[in-house]
This record gives C-alpha cells, sequence and structure tokens, in this order.
C-alpha cells in the first residue's frame, strides 16, 4: 500500500521552501491578482480558476462575500469577482448572500452578461440552449437588482454584441424598474432603440474621422484621464499634434490617477514624457505623507517582466515602478533597492528618471528574495517587498515592520515571521499602510 501520511509540500516554482496558507488566505492570494482565466508567469489560468473555485466552500460564507467586494472595489477586478459569486451559488451554506454581493459587484451593465456567461461556462451545448437553463432564485434576485442601477447611456454604451445581451438578463429576472421613466428607458432597449452614446469607442467604429472625433472629444473635454492616457497612441497615428494632445494632459483631472498609469502611457509615447511626467507629478500633489525611514525592495527579476493580464498595456515591473515613484515623492526618508540574481541601490532619482533606473539596474535573471532582505532590512526601518514571491531561497522574518506585498496568484509564498501581508496590486496600497500604521 502506498503510503499516505506524507508532510505537504509548500515550495515556490523556483523550488524554495516556502509558506502553505490556510484556505482564506490562499483565496485572497489567488483571488487579489487574478485576471479570469489568463495565464501567468509559472501557472496557467485555468488551475487558478479552479482553484479559487475548490476554496470558496472552504471558507466561511461572510467572509467570501467581503473578499468579492473588495476584489472588485478596492483591486478593480472585474471577472475573478464575478467567479467567486457563481462559487458562492453552487454551496448551501453560501447562496444565502448571493444576491446582496452580486448587485454590489456589478458596476457597470456588461458585467451582467459577463456574469452569466461564467454562470453557463461549464455547461454543455451551444450559449442559445444554455440561456434556456435555470438561474438560482438569489441569482435571479441580484442581477435584477443590479439592473436598476444603470441608466440609458450606461445601457447603450455597453449593450453589446454576444451571445448574452443586456435584454436576455432583464427576460431572465423579469426586473421591476423604479419608475416610469426607467421602464420607458427599458422598453427602448428591448427594442433596439436606445440613442447611441456620444463615446470614442461609438464615434471611431462607426467610421468617424479618427482626428477629427478626438479633437472635438478633447475640445469638448469629453475624454476622461484614463481614456486620454491610453488612446495616447492611437491619436498620435491619427495626427493630432503633440500641442493639443499636450494641453489635454495639462487639463485632465489627476487626482485618482496614480504614477503607473503613466508609465504604462509611457511605453507607448515615449515622446510624451514630459507633458505625461508634469501630470504624474501634479497627481500626487497634496498625497498623505509616509513618515519616517522607508526601504522599498523590488522585484526585477524575469517574472515581474510579464504582463498584468493579456489585455493589459502594464507589466507587474511598470506597477512596482509607479510605487516606487510615489514612495519616492511621499516619504520622508526613502531608500530604493531592486533584486534579481543581485541586490543593487537605486539612485535618488525622480519620475521617469527613478523608472529607467530600477528597470536597467540589473539583468532580469533570477528570485533571490531572501539575500535581497538579510542585505537590507534593518531595524527601526520600514521595508516594502514588491514581489510575486517565488523566490529561489528561504525568505527570513523581518527585522522591522515589514510588508510583503504579492502581485501574483500562485498558491505558495514566502515570508516567515511577522510580515504583513497585501495581496494583489491596488493604488490604495501606500494609502493603506499609512492609515495601519495611523491606527
Amino acid at each position: 500500500m502506498a503510503k499516505i501520511n506524507k508532510a505537504q509540500s509548500a515550495n515556490t516554482h523556483e523550488g524554495a521552501k516556502g509558506r502553505a496558507f490556510a484556505p482564506e488566505q490562499q483565496l485572497r492570494r489567488a483571488l487579489m491578482s487574478c485576471m479570469l482565466w489568463e495565464d501567468q508567469f509559472y501557472e496557467d489560468g485555468v488551475s487558478i480558476a479552479e482553484r479559487i473555485g475548490a476554496l470558496v466552500p472552504q471558507v466561511d460564507a461572510e467572509k467570501v462575500a467581503a473578499m468579492a467586494i473588495e476584489a472588485r472595489e478596492d483591486m478593480k477586478l472585474r471577472h475573478a469577482p464575478l467567479l467567486i459569486v457563481r462559487e458562492m451559488a453552487r454551496h448551501e451554506g453560501h447562496k444565502a448572500l448571493v444576491a446582496d454581493t452580486l448587485e454590489r459587484i456589478v458596476q457597470r451593465p456588461d458585467e451582467l452578461t459577463e456574469f452569466l456567461a461564467i454562470y453557463w461556462a461549464d455547461a454543455l451545448g451551444p450559449m442559445q440552449q444554455r440561456k434556456t437553463r435555470a438561474v438560482s432564485a438569489q441569482v435571479k434576485k441580484g442581477l435584477a437588482r443590479a439592473l436598476t442601477k444603470f441608466d440609458a447611456y450606461q445601457l447603450a454604451k455597453y449593450d453589446r454584441d454576444g451571445a448574452v445581451r443586456i435584454r436576455d438578463v432583464l427576460f431572465l429576472t423579469h426586473a421591476k424598474p423604479k419608475d416610469a421613466a426607467q421602464e420607458k428607458v427599458w422598453k427602448e432597449l428591448v427594442d433596439g432603440k436606445l440613442a447611441a452614446p456620444d463615446t470614442w469607442e461609438v464615434n471611431l467604429s462607426g467610421g468617424a474621422d479618427k482626428r477629427a472625433t478626438f479633437e472635438r472629444l478633447i475640445a469638448e473635454r469629453k475624454l476622461g484621464a484614463l481614456a486620454l492616457l491610453r488612446n495616447l497612441r492611437g491619436m498620435q497615428v491619427a495626427g493630432v499634434t503633440k500641442s493639443v494632445i499636450g494641453k489635454a494632459l495639462d487639463a485632465m483631472r489627476t487626482d485618482r490617477v496614480l504614477p503607473y498609469r503613466f508609465i504604462a502611457a509611457a511605453q507607448y509615447a515615449p515622446d510624451l514624457e514630459p507633458e505625461l511626467e508634469h501630470a504624474m507629478f501634479r497627481s500626487i500633489e497634496g498625497h498623505a505623507r509616509l513618515p519616517g525611514k522607508t526601504r522599498l525592495l523590488v522585484d526585477v527579476s524575469g517574472s515581474m517582466e510579464a504582463q498584468m493580464s493579456a489585455k493589459s498595456e502594464m507589466r507587474r515591473l511598470d506597477a512596482a515602478c509607479g510605487l516606487a515613484v510615489l514612495a519616492r515623492e511621499i516619504g520622508e526618508d526613502v531608500e530604493i533597492f531592486t533584486f534579481s540574481n543581485d541586490v543593487k541601490k537605486v539612485a535618488p532619482r525622480r519620475g521617469f528618471a527613478l523608472r529607467d533606473a530600477i528597470v536597467y539596474s540589473q539583468p532580469h535573471g533570477g528570485t533571490e528574495l531572501g539575500k535581497a532582505i538579510a542585505e537590507v532590512d534593518r531595524k527601526g526601518v520600514r521595508l516594502i517587498v514588491f514581489t510575486d514571491e517565488q523566490s529561489h531561497d528561504v525568505v527570513p522574518a523581518p527585522k522591522g515592520v515589514g510588508y510583503m506585498v504579492n502581485v501574483a496568484s500562485y498558491q505558495h509564498g514566502v515570508g516567515h515571521g511577522p510580515w504583513r501581508r497585501i495581496d494583489g496590486f491596488s493604488e490604495k496600497i501606500i494609502d493603506w499602510i499609512i492609515s495601519s500604521e495611523e491606527g
């Protein structure tokens, strides 16, 4: 008979002895960096999704629901929280919270249809056949409540072609409108008569002149900050002048845009770096200060070169650079180091110069995290480590206050002792550190 009483391995993908986590922490690690069904450097997206499904029934229902809401609202994830709710709907102890959780996490109309696509994803037969299948009462209730949150503009913007349409959700849930005005909008939705919204997507897909469209939307201030940053390359290709784009960057609201967004944009519009850097520094003005001494340790190993998702313009390393730029600007006393096979101290630069200093500090090789921490950790100094945790070597406990920011969904991690763990990349990491230390 084969021996089954064996110690469970908790090695990282690079072979170091790591940490095995309880189901709640495992679920958090898998969820908070998860771009659903997309492969990461060491694991494929299907296995990560399957692990999430297996973990949900092992964790208290209230904690699962709270985690799904946090993933949507703080981590800005769209699809992984929907998968969590699907799994909640499949387990008796979690069903009662499905409607409330689903209503909370659906924040765009197309998430209604995405949820049903995920709900039916493992059903057999064509999608049209699956649409006739019953869904749970809690799911219907949650989708129906979520439908009432959206106005005509939002519904028209996200009513896209697909196997499941927003009107299918309306028919399936038998949702009740809030008032006569919403009833009228829903009838227009069903009849296909909602007015097309004036967005850059609608205008460009309709064949409008790209340069004229972008210039009009800029002049009318109808491009939000993120839409402006994401379309810089398209504007330049269309022939929008640098001066027009520069004025738009100067005028845009930056209070909700953190440095990594500008770093990602600069990859595709390098000649606009001066304007982007100016806007980036404006975005940091007035930010809460990070007191005391801080050492930021940035993973620049090969796996950090991976994109955050297949459609993302941002690598994990870009997110780390954005965090470093922010920390440098708001920190009272900040030193920055990178690690891969070696440890390198980064010159005290600012903005895009700091990004370059981090990226080109050393070859992007292995992950000698334990060695790096042993070299840079000091008592009385706050240590923030930004990594995917797949270390080659054992990672010791911090000597003082240590934060392990994990930016991947892998099952096992590293770092023993009183590390304060942050799973997933959020725009609020530094804010959370400041507020938690203030109590």
